[in-house]
């Protein structure tokens, strides 16, 4: 997953190929406090690894439940039998709606019933998102609760350290048009109390997101307890009640993230040869809603079949066919519709979406703000949105409100007309759901190469352009090439096949073309700080001065630059490249939208080689390293075939004063200054 604070992303020109999704959120955190509270231990296959799911395992792990994770990968939880091994705790919860209020339920009861006190807090977001409904629902079972901050909001404190009695025999009102998580969460905690009496809940208005409520009840049956349901306005848990662990149990891909992809199908024109898109991990008959989202794709012209756990999506209608509809049945992937309305023929309409009001952030405000950024105009109400698409595309920086469905949904928009780039601020954000969403994305997507941008950083041998282009490469989410190590690896590749590397057996045309076919053959794999080559990790061997001899004199040989060439540039990946070298912008990626000169004095390179060598407990000579080092320079700087030079366009960075932190920032500055964002 991304860690920095933006990522741009370039005009996309096609889509194809399969996507495996992560486990619902829903059912992943929903399934982990079932388990937690069951008798006996459950297996949980294919849970989501995300944000979320990470403070509901922090969560329970406090309150005393014992969690292992199985070498298959199977998640073991053992349960707490309903009883709880702790009595008061502190449990900080994100922002993850789906761990909050069901955990705030369930430990409010179990604190009346055996006397405990718990405090639950999160960011602040969380602390911004209503609980009230739930709060004066566990008030009238008489259950402690107090709002530490603001009236009916987290943090709260649950329970005073003493039993209380709980009074269970009037039905218990809710109100069903704010949010179905309050319902959720009563209807996971009440089997805990159940033993002697059945409890009744009446929802009090419409019941919203009613497909979230058949997501728990479907649970809530997988684990032993089988609510009793009138319509959508009373339900009833049976007295006797009990949960008990279904053994094993699977999570499905979560259907919600399955709608951008969705979405990508019925967008992006197929790549040649892929047959649009495959989403794998979720079919038709999902126990989510929001595999619903599929029947409004199709109204908008996208041509979608599936199976049991598979979902096929090709672009039909295009522009996608503009609709009006009442999304209350999927409410989260009802985001996803906004960003197709932008490829619409007409005006889209949808309705009925008060919730998203308050999920991780006033949703409609939010996405009316950053449709506009593209150009579209955009009404919007207490409970729709209505947009009409853009008759001049333009783009912007987007705003994601540390929501993972803002980061998602507009990824999808760098396949505009006007081939213009998107940038995501802050796109770590989508760990809350999908970690690796903009990974995946970035596998099914095409651009044209000469959209994908690239930074060359060229510079003589030990002037830090491998450590300066790392760092360029990781602040900005860009792949990273290190072509010195490819050269390097040719030497070492060459070691193993018996060749010689002198610089007298590299006069011989025979022995030079014996070594073009050992780079031709170069089986590498970068792998983050690591680099195999034919499935070993060589990394320390690549480091020695051994290697950086022979790969200056490699790279002097035609035929082995030749034979890299295309090795290269199948470097130039989505979203984008970070070249290091000493020919990458004046012979490998000459259209590089930046090209950075990195170099020092030859002293001052010699005294950081020598400096690095001491720290690692190897003998240094310096005068030899500075010896080496100028005797390097004047080869590479004089070979016939790509000369050691800058190119016409590269801009000189003499980091002899720098560190890499100031290198790094300069060349960062350099790079905002080129994109069209340069005046965000």
């Amino acid at each position: 997953m991304f860690s920095i604070d933006h990522l741009d992303i370039p005009p996309l020109a096609t889509a194809g190929g399969t996507v495996q999704l992560p486990g619902s959120k829903s059912i992943s955190n929903r399934v982990l406090l079932l388990a937690a509270l069951s008798v006996g231990h459950t297996d949980i296959v294919d849970l989501l690894d995300s944000d979320d799911t990470q403070v509901m395992l922090t969560a329970l792990a406090q309150l005393g439940c014992q969690i292992e994770k199985r070498p298959d990968g199977v998640l073991r939880v053992e349960g707490l039998g309903g009883q709880l091994r702790v009595s008061e705790g502190q449990l900080f919860l994100g922002n993850a709606g789906t761990a909050m209020r069901p955990l705030t339920a369930a430990l409010a009861l179990l604190a009346a019933r055996d006397g405990g006190c718990f405090e639950l807090s999160g960011i602040a977001r969380m602390h911004e998102r209503p609980i009230g409904d739930l709060v004066d629902a566990l008030r009238q079972l008489g259950c402690a609760v107090q709002c530490l901050g603001t009236e009916g909001y987290p943090p709260l404190r649950l329970g005073t350290g003493q039993p209380v009695p709980l009074s269970l025999g009037a039905p218990i009102r809710v109100r069903g048009d704010v949010s179905s998580q309050f319902l959720t969460a009563l209807l996971l905690a009440l089997p805990l109390v159940s033993e002697q009496q059945a409890i009744t809940i009446d929802v009090v208005g419409e019941l919203i997101s009613r497909p979230y409520i058949e997501i728990t009840l479907n649970l809530l049956e997988r684990f032993g307890v089988r609510v009793q349901r009138e319509g959508w306005q009373r339900f009833t848990i049976p007295a006797g009640s009990r949960y008990t662990s279904p053994g094993r149990i699977p999570v499905e891909g979560d259907a919600s993230s399955a709608s951008y992809f969705i979405a990508l199908g019925a967008i992006a024109p197929p790549t040649p040869s892929l047959e649009g898109i495959t989403i794998e991990g979720v079919g038709l008959a999902s126990i989510q809603g929001d595999i619903r989202f599929v029947e409004a794709a199709r109204l908008m012209g996208a041509e979608i079949t599936g199976e049991a756990n598979r979902l096929h999506i090709r672009r039909g209608a295009w522009p996608l066919k503009a609709i009006d509809l009442d999304c209350n049945h999927i409410p989260d992937a009802a985001m996803t519709l906004a960003v197709m309305a932008l490829y619409a023929d007409g005006t889209t309409t949808l309705r009925n979406i008060a919730s998203w009001r308050v999920k991780e952030t006033d949703r409609i405000q939010a996405m009316a703000a950053e449709c506009r950024k593209f150009g579209a105009t955009v009404e919007e109400g207490a409970d729709f949105i209505r947009i009409t698409p853009p008759t001049h595309w333009t783009t912007g920086s987007i705003h994601t409100y540390d929501d993972h469905r803002v980061a998602m949904c507009f990824s999808l928009a760098a396949f505009n007309a006007a081939g213009l780039p998107v940038r995501i601020e802050d796109p770590k954000c989508v760990g809350k759901t999908f970690p690796d969403y903009f990974e995946t994305l970035f596998d099914v997507c095409r651009a044209d190469p000469a959209h994908i941008p690239v930074i060359c950083v060229d510079g003589p041998t030990a002037s830090g352009k491998g450590t300066l282009s790392a760092e360029v490469a990781n602040r900005l989410g860009y792949h990273l090439l290190d072509s010195g190590a490819l050269y390097r690896l040719v030497g070492l590749a060459a070691g193993k096949a018996g060749l010689s590397t002198t610089l007298e057996d590299l006069q011989d045309p025979e022995q030079a073309q014996r070594l073009g076919d050992v780079a031709a053959g170069l089986q590498v794999r970068f792998t983050g700080s690591h680099i195999l080559l034919e499935g070993v990790d060589v990394t320390d061997a690549l480091r020695s001065e051994i290697a950086g001899m022979a790969a200056s004199r490699v790279s002097a040989v035609p035929q082995v630059r030749e034979a890299l060439l295309g090795l290269q540039h199948s470097f130039r990946q989505l979203p984008g490249l970070v070249a290091d070298g000493r020919d990458m912008g004046t012979v490998i990626f000459p259209d590089a939208p930046l090209k950075v000169f990195l170099t020092a004095s030859a002293r001052q390179r010699a005294e950081r080689r020598y400096k690095q060598l001491i720290s690692k407990g190897i003998a240094a000579n310096i005068d030899n390293l500075l010896a080496d080092l100028e005797m390097r320079d004047l080869r590479d700087s004089s070979r016939t075939h790509a000369p050691l030079k800058p190119a016409e366009d590269a801009l000189q960075l003499d980091n002899s004063q720098l560190n890499v932190e100031q290198s790094m920032t300069q060349v960062l500055n350099w790079w905002q200054e080129k994109t069209v964002f340069s005046g965000s």
